[in-house]
């Protein structure tokens, strides 16, 4: 899965932080970051987080297929 999260929308309310930790955290600086690319394993707490965002700044997506 890729997680994109429009910076320009996100407001830092931390509710992804709370529902995704091993995906969301905030920096030292209060802004929010985050792993793009988290082992699927996380689906389900990255989904919820993604829901739970009040301004609806979190997109998440399969990985784009690779060419071989």
């Amino acid at each position: 899965m890729q997680i994109s999260v429009d910076m320009n929308l996100c407001e830092s309310h931390g509710q992804c932080v709370f529902a995704a930790p091993e995906v969301f955290s905030f920096d030292d600086e209060d802004y929010l970051v985050h792993d793009a690319t988290p082992d699927d394993a996380l689906r389900e707490k990255v989904e919820k987080a993604a829901a739970a965002c009040p301004v609806r700044a979190i997109t998440v997506s399969p990985l784009p297929a690779t060419a071989s």
